[in-house]
């Protein structure tokens, strides 16, 4: 798995994901920034002020700070990372709570998944906040719970990057993972790393979600696999009626 740098520059990391929150989310307000960076108020707007000189962020007429030119991304998405981060973190809490391991949200875009939520495992050996990263979505556990539950056209997009013989791999693998209602990531993103993930139920316009539970390879073990999904299913189900709700 992906460690943090044994000589990790704080302020960078801290900027870095604020710049990816903004182009995911949408704008924020300063006090927003604090809260979710865990600084303070005066750290959060020094942080703002060094993104919106390199154009990465924008000071908005309501005084919130929303994506600069660099970033630039739609407000569809924005708004639907955002809506699906809120519906979707107390259950992930909960989830990796009842499992013992760290649980994400993420979201299908094109080819890969983004992570929108992490909430990690309160073990000394876990795997860490993925907020913001992306992963191929025919490798990751996620990405194809969510393509197994697409159609031809949909799925195509993943399917006609690869070659004829990768392709029909994650065919067949699709077809199982559509049977039995989730998939495996065993190492397939990250050496020492496995996931398990379920789709998350279309509901209030959303689609292409989906939930996982991550865990060191040393821990995992198919026995634990049913008890995983049992809980994967009904934290997705119910991030699905809190976005029905919204």
């Amino acid at each position: 798995m992906r460690n943090k740098p044994a000589y990790a520059i704080g302020s960078v990391d801290s900027a870095l994901l604020l710049a990816t929150l903004l182009q995911q989310e949408g704008a924020m307000r300063v006090t927003d920034v604090a809260t979710r960076l865990e600084v303070s108020v005066s750290t959060a707007h020094r942080l703002l002020g060094m993104l919106v000189y390199r154009d990465f962020a924008e000071q908005l007429p309501d005084r919130r700070y929303g994506p600069g030119p660099v970033l630039g991304a739609g407000p569809v998405q924005r708004a639907s990372a955002a809506t699906l981060r809120e519906a979707a973190l107390p259950h992930l809490r909960r989830l990796a709570g009842a499992v013992g391991e760290t649980a994400n949200v993420m979201v299908l875009t094109g080819s890969v998944v983004r992570f929108v939520a992490t909430a990690e495992s309160d073990q000394v050996l876990r795997v860490g906040d993925r907020t913001g990263r992306t992963l191929p979505a025919h490798l990751s556990s996620g990405g194809k719970a969510v393509l197994a539950t697409l159609d031809g056209d949909r799925r195509a997009v993943v399917l006609d990057a690869l070659d004829g013989a990768a392709a029909a791999r994650l065919q067949r693998e699709l077809d199982t993972v559509r049977r039995r209602g989730f998939a495996v990531n065993d190492q397939g993103t990250e050496a020492g790393l496995t996931a398990v993930g379920v789709a998350v139920p279309p509901a209030g316009g959303f689609d292409g979600a989906a939930l996982s539970v991550a865990a060191p390879s040393v821990r995992y073990s198919a026995d634990r696999v049913p008890y995983w999904v049992s809980h994967l299913a009904e934290a997705a189900a119910a991030v699905a009626r809190e976005l029905d709700a919204a």
